[in-house]
């Protein structure tokens, strides 16, 4: 119902940015939904990231992101970004971008739509 696309990862060295995109398209009006940035490394559970309230309003970030990265989201877009400065090799995995409607929520099984992720590695 609603499609996800990341993009934006890529190769970088410890300390550089990066600033991942995820566009939506199809299901309901893209503020009726809060989305959130998700990731993964290999063999560990997926984490959340970051998340903020179809409005705009209201954002959340888990610790190891706070101070580093920022999410935002351009409704006449469809669009949602995550801002990603002063990035470490212990950022390194897959992001995914999600969708559910309403609330912002910490837990991967709340979220409804998932986009297929995009890598990010980060090189010491």
């Amino acid at each position: 119902q609603v499609q996800l696309v990341e993009s934006g990862g890529g190769l970088v060295q410890a300390g550089d940015s990066l600033r991942l995109s995820c566009a939506a398209s199809g299901g309901r009006t893209f503020s009726s939904y809060a989305m959130g940035w998700f990731r993964q490394a290999p063999g560990k559970e997926r984490e959340f990231v970051a998340g903020i309230s179809g409005s705009g309003g209201s954002r959340s970030y888990a610790e190891p992101a706070k101070g580093r990265f920022a999410i935002s989201r351009d409704n006449a877009k469809n669009t949602m970004y995550l801002q990603m400065n002063n990035l470490k090799p212990g950022d390194t995995a897959v992001y995914y971008c999600a969708a559910r409607f309403w609330l912002i929520q910490s837990t991967p099984a709340t979220y409804d739509y998932w986009g297929q992720g995009t890598q990010v590695t980060v090189s010491s």
